[in-house]
């Protein structure tokens, strides 16, 4: 496994991984949180109590990937140096974060303007 990961197919695999895992923070987490809120409401349970399990499931659920990230972007770097190329530093996982969350964004925009079947903007109504 250490010798595939030496490859430039290696590294493409861990930008890959890193990729689909910064997408997991930006979408996955929130709404797993969200459901998971619901489920404890849903039990019966008063709203700040789903709230708190929420937030604070939230916010260990995105150390815990931001962690994983760094990792995966040191064995990337490790990659790399292994091959003889410059250590990039952290650049690679900070364009991938940005990538993911613009494209995030982009798909929440739509899905919120064209998808969602009601308008944000209010339509005849007298102020």
């Amino acid at each position: 496994m250490r010798n595939v990961l030496r490859t430039g197919a290696g590294a493409l695999l861990v930008v890959l991984i890193m990729f689909l895992g910064s997408l997991g923070l930006w979408i996955g987490t929130p709404l797993l949180w969200l459901w998971v809120g619901s489920q404890i409401q849903g039990l019966g349970a008063s709203l700040g109590d789903a709230l708190l399990a929420m937030f604070v499931g939230v916010v260990l659920s995105i150390v815990l990937v931001a962690m994983l990230l760094a990792k995966l972007s040191d064995v990337y770097r490790a990659n790399r140096r292994s091959r003889g190329l410059g250590d990039p530093g952290h650049l690679v996982l900070e364009a991938v974060l940005v990538v993911s969350a613009g494209l995030t964004l982009v798909v929440f925009v739509v899905w919120f303007f064209l998808l969602a079947g009601a308008s944000p903007v209010p339509i005849g109504v007298n102020f």
